[in-house]
């Protein structure tokens, strides 16, 4: 049996749907999920985007855990068939993972060597593993020249505040696309523009970021205010990229997973298609809704687990803004069944520093007071939206409509600075993904 084949052979049927960085398909992939949802006779198909994950390696393991429970979940005539889309993205290796392996990077160094082990939570400098992945997540020669500055900046630590503005600017410019580009409208939930991160006051952003790391981690004071405004600036880095991921799977659900559900629904008739996404991979499936051709009807049922994008993206109308709504509103009736977001408050990547990261230029003078207005949908659940319902964990959901299930009964293990963003692989979640879909429980 290959590598592959033994990533994912415990759950079978399973297909695998592989997007590049434009959202353009695999289309051998796709050809073999249509024919093979059909000749296997499949009356619900699992459909789950992984966040920010960087490899194929990790992603699999995501979904063989998170799929093990459904066989014996479901009742007399399901069959059941899996798919996993697997999507370029990055998740830095100083970020643990409850429960999962360490990954190295797609050119990481040989174990055992000085550099193939990720450097501690809270280093400020950049490990060889993770320069790696930036290169490989944003390729070409002026990258790898920026990815470089960026390294020496922060092995360098200047107490000098030209090298920290030099630092964002590169980040900037790092993670910037054409004027041009339509991935533009993928980037915001809102609607209005960058976040501040990328064009207000680099010693400013720097400090929120280090104050809440700090927060998280407890106060270091080995460092001078200066040495350790480095960590913010790492942070920035870090927060920069991810800011890139989530629009980039934007571009992907939108222009890639939509029109492959209408595929579909169009090749397969009577396939009940249930959408799952985690982080990144909630924005993902949910701008796939968006994409998805008018007359399909195929989509039962779509949960969020831990949703890193707006509280306020399915809204018809901001409560700070009545003229204008989120970018997703009414997308929830295109499921003809429940849109389900699990949150939790012990996610604390949602709680603290994305809404940092996700406040727009020229919106106010300061970073306070943004929790409300710019917070996360796995935090919260959703915000602003007409008839949505708020239940607890295994509690009975509606039969249409958005429902926020608080899962933090289940969804809290993992260290600073990110918290329970990706604990996720807990059977009363997949049991949550079954009620949704109307799988009949054994």
């Amino acid at each position: 049996m290959s590598a592959d084949r033994q990533d994912h052979a415990v759950v079978e049927p399973y297909w695998e749907l592989t997007f590049d960085t434009d959202g353009d398909v695999d289309a051998a992939q796709r050809d073999r999920l249509l024919s093979g949802a059909e000749r296997e006779r499949v009356t619900d198909l699992l459909v789950f985007a992984h966040g920010w994950n960087n490899d194929r390696r990790m992603a699999r393991q995501l979904y063989r855990r998170f799929f093990a429970p459904f066989e014996q979940l479901a009742g007399a005539g399901v069959r059941l068939g899996y798919a996993g889309v697997l999507w370029p993205s990055i998740r830095f290796p100083d970020e643990p993972i409850p429960d999962f392996e360490p990954s190295a990077g797609p050119t990481a160094a040989a174990p055992g060597s000085p550099s193939a082990a990720p450097p501690p939570p809270g280093d400020p400098t950049l490990d060889r593993a993770t320069r790696d992945l930036l290169s490989h997540t944003f390729p070409g020669r002026e990258q790898a020249a920026r990815l470089d500055r960026l390294a020496e900046l922060l092995q360098e630590r200047a107490e000098v505040r030209s090298r920290l503005d030099e630092f964002a600017r590169l980040v900037r410019d790092l993670v910037a696309v054409r004027d041009t580009s339509p991935a533009h409208e993928f980037a915001d939930d809102l609607g209005a523009g960058e976040p501040a991160m990328l064009t207000d006051d680099a010693v400013e952003v720097c400090e929120i970021f280090l104050a809440m790391l700090e927060d998280a981690r407890g106060a270091q004071f080995l460092d001078g205010v200066r040495k350790r405004l480095w960590r913010g600036a790492k942070e920035l880095l870090r927060q920069g990229t991810y800011y890139a991921m989530k629009r980039r799977a934007g571009a992907i659900g939108q222009l890639g997973l939509g029109p492959a559900l209408g595929l579909l629904a169009g090749d397969v008739p009577g396939l009940r298609v249930h959408l799952i996404g985690h982080s990144f991979g909630a924005r993902l499936i949910s701008y796939g809704l968006h994409g998805m051709p008018a007359g399909a009807h195929c989509v039962k049922s779509a949960t969020l687990l831990q949703g890193a994008f707006s509280h306020y993206a399915f809204s018809p109308r901001l409560p700070h803004d009545r003229s204008r709504g989120g970018a997703l509103a009414g997308m929830e009736r295109r499921v003809d069944g429940p849109l389900v977001c699990c949150f939790s408050r012990h996610d604390h990547a949602l709680g603290k520093l994305y809404p940092l990261a996700s406040k727009l230029a020229g919106d106010s003078a300061s970073f306070l007071n943004l929790w409300e207005r710019w917070g996360a949908l796995g935090f919260d659940g959703f915000k602003a939206v007409d008839g949505a319902r708020r239940v607890t964990l295994g509690a009975a959901l509606p039969a249409r409509g958005c429902v926020s299930v608080d899962a933090a009964a289940v969804v809290r293990r993992g260290g600073p600075p990110n918290g329970a963003h990706s604990d996720i692989c807990h059977p009363e979640l997949a049991r949550a993904v079954c009620a949704a879909g109307r799988i009949a429980l054994a």
